[in-house]
């Protein structure tokens, strides 16, 4: 079945107190809108619909980067919801298929029940989300008959036996294109906010002889976010999801809830992830790999049974290769790291590649930026660097070359050389105590005229 995916993203968010518009705050290192559009996904769309209002140059733009061949149209007036799909119809024309309606800022909706609302089609014009809620609120309640959606009843309009109801709308649907398109032509605003509203289509649908159906999914993916302790509710749902997905794929987390991931985060069965890491977005962690605890990773890539951390830092571009091993306190950024290359210690390295078997000491530093531009440091295969080595790029080291602990290299260095470039020790006997005298002397001075 052919398929459109229309996503509402036109809303200010007041309660969120923010410049950004609501569908853009993250959640896992990654907008809201994005993990709408990433569940749309599983209806494999042939056309993806954004109606954006608030902030819609913020809100093109981020649905530019998730996905270039989605279209946003802009909802100049926010009038209500059925007024806000309305505005995906010209986009749509033409179109022959289904259109599944999400929101922007309920990010948790499963495939999985998309896929269920597509098969409900099958039998039914319209399918509308509900879920049964431990505390039904001010919720509009679903009014089922068997399978058949009645009508949907708004809080305030509900007898006392209506409200008794848990069957409770998420405001999502799927139904045929000009179906809905039809529907929404015939909703009007008769009410007190004068909005027309898309929970109104069912009752049309209903008078205009249609079939309409409910199906449930868990309060859980319903969560809308309005305000700052939604998004951290909303957090900490998303994060107790991957985490239980690692470890069903067999990823060995010792602390799970210490450990934070980012939307995009891909980690192989059988690694080990220790107690607070974090990852941010762009992060691949093969199989066997070990991330020790406190580490924190961006934009990179650990090959299978390389070892990060503790206390490391990975950040965009880092690429290690298998049996790399990365120590504490080490950051490596844009750099390649190949296979059995240790940097065990205290060390930055920035716009470089480390060839196979190298060691790097502690200490090291690949001194990368001028000021203005960048510049490449390369070390080949079996280099040994000595600690407190100062790599002053562009520069080369080869292959089994070493440096002097305490050097700063600034020519190339050919293969299997030795680089010392440090000043040569002089002892001066007795000029330390002389030393010592005069700064003591000074303090007591200063003390003094202090008085």
């Amino acid at each position: 079945m052919r398929t459109a995916l229309v996503i509402l993203a036109a809303g200010k968010g007041t309660r969120m107190k923010s410049d950004l518009p609501k569908v853009l705050h993250p959640i896992g290192q990654a907008p809201m809108l994005a993990h709408a559009m990433q569940s749309g996904a599983a209806v494999d769309p042939e056309r993806t619909v954004i109606v954006a209002g608030h902030g819609a140059d913020q809100v093109a733009a981020a649905v530019a980067e998730i996905d270039e061949t989605a279209q946003v149209v802009i909802q100049q007036e926010q009038l209500g919801t059925a007024h806000a799909v309305d505005q995906a119809r010209e986009a749509l024309a033409g179109f022959d298929g289904d259109v599944v309606v999400l929101y922007g800022d309920t990010p948790f909706i499963r495939p999985e029940t998309l896929e269920r609302m597509v098969a409900a089609r099958q039998t039914h014009d319209l399918v509308i989300l509900g879920f049964e809620a431990a505390d039904p609120a001010r919720y509009g309640r679903l009014v089922m008959a068997g399978d058949r959606l009645e009508r949907i009843v708004e809080f305030k309009d509900a007898t006392e036996q209506e409200r008794a109801i848990t069957f409770c709308n998420s405001g999502i649907l799927a139904g045929d294109a000009a179906t809905l398109f039809g529907l929404i032509a015939q909703v009007e605003n008769n009410n007190a906010s004068q909005e027309y509203y898309l929970t109104d289509v069912v009752e049309l649908a209903r008078a205009n002889g249609l079939a309409v159906t409910a199906i449930a999914c868990s309060e859980e993916e319903t969560l809308g976010i309005n305000s700052r302790a939604d998004l951290a509710a909303a957090e900490a749902v998303f994060q107790a999801r991957a985490r239980a997905d690692l470890l069903e794929i067999g990823v060995t987390m010792t602390a799970p809830d210490t450990v934070h991931l980012a939307l995009d985060t891909v980690i192989g069965r059988d690694a080990l992830i220790e107690p607070n890491v974090v990852f941010g977005p762009g992060v691949t962690v093969e199989s066997g790999a070990t991330i020790r605890a406190f580490s924190h990773l961006e934009g990179c890539h650990v090959s299978r049974g390389a070892v990060v951390g503790p206390y490391a830092r990975l950040r965009p571009g880092a690429e290690l290769a298998e049996d790399a091993r990365v120590g504490n306190f080490v950051e490596i950024k844009n750099a390649e790291i190949a296979e059995g290359a240790k940097i065990n210690h205290l060390s930055y390295i920035g716009d470089a590649t480390v060839g196979a078997g190298s060691n790097i000491g502690a200490g090291t530093i690949t001194c990368n930026y001028d000021g203005v531009m960048k510049h490449r440091t390369e070390i080949g295969a079996r280099a040994f660097i000595g600690s407190n080595t100062m790599l002053v790029a562009p520069v080369s080291v080869g292959d089994g070359a070493m440096t002097a602990s305490g050097s700063v290299i600034t020519r190339n260095v050919e293969a299997d050389a030795l680089a010392v470039a440090r000043a040569s020790q002089e002892n001066k006997p007795g000029r330390a105590r002389k030393l010592f005298e005069m700064l003591r002397a000074r303090k007591e001075r200063r003390a003094r005229e202090a008085e």
